[in-house]
Order: C-alpha cells, then structure tokens, then sequence
C-alpha cells in the first residue's frame, strides 16, 4: 500500500514538471508580413497606432575588406567597469585617413538596446567613439567606413567581451 502512495505521488510530480517547463518555452517572434500596396483615406481624428519592431539580431555577421588605398584599423574594447560600462571603438590608423569622411560605430547591446555614434573628418590616430555596453559578453559591435565614393563598408562585427583576464 505505502509503495503505490509513494509510485503515485512521483508520478504525480512529474506530471506537474512537465507542465511546467512545457509553460516556460520562450515565445516564437513574430514575423512581420509584407507589405501591400492599397489606397486608403485616412480620417482626420484617427490616431496613430503602434508598429511592432522586430529586435535587432545580435549575431555577428560577415566583413568587408576596403581597398589597400582607404585601408583603415580600428579597435574595439569594454572598459569593463560593472557600474558604468562601455564600449569604446578607437581608430588606430591606416591609408585611408585622409579620405575617409567619416566612420560609423553601432552597439548592439545583449538588453536588446542600440547604441550609434561616428568618428568624422578629420581623422587622427585615438579619434574615438564610446558607446554604453552592458556587463554581458555578449555586446555586438560593427564598424562601417564611409568611402570617398559615398559606399558603406562593414569592416568589423564581432562580440565585445566585458571584461579580458589575461
């Protein structure tokens, strides 16, 4: 008697586990359809209504090379203080210092969070740019160089660990 009491409260439990974490699972995101072209007339007393955004991905992605001629370095790094973090993107030289007008730094912080900023003409070695991080790992940060033709080239997109031990 006392081991079917005992057989049918751990089956019980178990049950009510997997209940539980079947309740748990993060939500699919929502997918945005697209868009379609219709007249419509708008009311003037109508009010405006809110568009979902869809959060910016934190993975970083491909690069681009720039041509020997505007090749430029720049480093990225946290200051890896817990009550005030931040991410600093500083220029560390290159060909291309005196044509570039302009570099463009974006964080993607791990809160979901987008920081933006840009180092402009004229550029000198240290020129830099911080932007506010998160004590995460897992801070996205991409650097985009504005070309003498007007083009945008990712040059880095990689994770800004928060702190570095060695």
């Amino acid at each position: 008697m006392n081991k079917i009491v005992v057989s049918a409260f751990i089956l019980g439990a178990c049950l009510v586990l997997t209940l539980v974490a079947g309740c748990t699972q993060p939500a699919a995101p929502a997918t945005t359809p697209a868009p379609t072209s219709v007249e419509t007339t708008v009311a003037a007393t109508e009010e405006p209504t809110a568009v979902a955004t869809v959060p910016e991905s934190i993975t970083p992605g491909p690069t681009q090379t720039l041509p020997e001629i505007w090749s430029m370095e720049v480093q990225v790094n946290s200051n890896g203080e817990a009550i005030n973090p931040q991410i600093t993107a500083t220029l560390r030289g290159g060909k291309g210092m005196n044509v570039i007008p302009a570099i463009d730094v974006k964080v993607t912080r791990s809160d979901g969070g987008v920081e933006t900023g840009r180092i402009v003409q004229p550029l000198h070695v240290g020129s830099s740019v911080t932007l506010k991080g998160t004590t995460s790992n897992n801070d996205r940060a991409e650097v985009w160089v504005i070309t003498p033709n007007g083009d945008s080239v990712k040059i880095y997109d990689a994770y800004v660990p928060f702190r570095s031990f060695n």
